[in-house]
């Protein structure tokens, strides 16, 4: 109720523009009550409302004016106050859009100046390809080659074998999954435009393994399906084919027709472990445990390197469920305990999560 006795106060004297009229302590509030109590003002506020321009109330305040000449004066002041505040505030909105004008203009320009200042331009690349291959920190006696293998990737051109050496060894740390996959894309083309250059079908043999490896499969299969139509093909040749071709479908999760190509290539080249390898990962997945087993350790004995199979072994596993993956790691370990003893540490970690989730329950 007070709030509204205040505003009918500051509305009564023509004041109701302005805020002190009508907040509760302010000093033109409480020289205003003094008024309409008929009360006399000092010489202080009196100075304070003629710099606040109100001169109207000033004459009623002395008693010089009849009620109606201050309205109209006090009228006239107020549209002139109102007129004047409605130009400043156009006023101040201009003088803000030229000062934001101004400062946007000034950011863009730093900006501007910055993309191009050659070291900033240099910097900011940089850090845009080490992001482009999941590259991080780079030793600083290795950021300059590094850098400049990484650039050559990101232009498309392939890497000399020294290169390709000293980041698989040197700068392992710089050998991302990313940076891989893109070198074997260009791998993967240079073969692919090789082979429809020449006809040489070893040519699509190795396309093939370096589209497998960048991840796209199809194009595998698109490429050794035209090489596997030539009909001049010797037995070795079509077993590559036949084996790298089977690897595509197993990527693709076409499992059966992986093992056809794998029996098939093993058929043509029964001396070659690397059909055994495919169908010692295929049955695997089909869920042929003692098969793929077998498969596999016949790829050993023919020359197959224990490392790789090994590596094939952790890769297949990860991608398979827990159940069937606990399945194959119990049966090798029950066959070999011996070679297959790295599979144990895999299985003991499983048991302990198994045991924690259990107690979690019983808790």
């Amino acid at each position: 109720m007070t709030r509204y006795l205040h505003a009918d106060l500051a509305e009564r004297y023509f004041l109701e523009d302005l805020p002190g009229a009508t907040q509760l302590g302010a000093r033109l509030n409480g020289i205003l009550l003094k008024i309409d109590a008929g009360e006399q003002v000092t010489a202080l506020q009196r100075q304070f409302l003629a710099k606040s321009g109100l001169h109207a109330l000033i004459t009623l305040a002395d008693g010089k004016t009849t009620l109606g000449e201050f309205r109209a004066a006090a009228e006239q002041e107020q549209a002139a106050r109102i007129e004047e505040a409605a130009v400043k505030a156009l006023k101040d909105a201009a003088e803000f859009s030229e000062r934001a004008e101004a400062k946007a203009a000034a950011v863009k320009a730093t900006f501007a100046a910055m993309a191009n200042d050659p070291t900033l331009r240099r910097k900011r690349e940089a850090k845009e390809l080490r992001q482009r291959f999941g590259v991080g920190y780079i030793e600083s006696e290795d950021y300059p080659r590094a850098m400049a293998l990484l650039r050559q990737v990101a232009n498309g051109q392939r890497l000399k074998v020294g290169d390709l050496a000293w980041l698989k060894t040197e700068a392992e740390y710089c050998w991302t999954d990313e940076l891989q996959k893109a070198w074997h894309r260009l791998e993967a083309q240079a073969l692919t435009e090789a082979w429809e250059r020449t006809g040489d079908a070893w040519n699509a043999v190795n396309a093939s393994g370096h589209w497998r490896k960048a991840g796209e499969a199809e194009r595998a299969l698109s490429l050794t399906g035209k090489a596997m139509e030539r009909t001049s093909l010797s037995p070795k040749l079509q077993s590559a084919l036949s084996t790298t071709r089977g690897g595509a479908m197993r990527d693709l999760r076409r499992l059966e027709e992986a093992e056809a190509l794998g029996r098939q290539a093993d058929s043509l080249t029964p001396a070659d472990y690397r059909p055994c390898t495919l169908l010692g990962a295929v049955l695997l997945e089909r869920g042929d445990v003692a098969g793929g087993h077998d498969w596999y350790a016949k790829a050993e004995q023919m020359g197959a390197s224990r490392k790789a199979i090994d590596q094939d072994l952790r890769s297949l596993l990860v991608r398979l469920p827990s159940q069937e993956r606990q399945r194959i790691c119990d049966y090798l370990i029950a066959e070999d305990p011996e070679r297959f003893a790295w599979l144990l540490g895999r299985r003991e970690s499983r048991e302990r999560g198994q045991g924690q989730v259990t107690k979690a329950r019983l808790a």
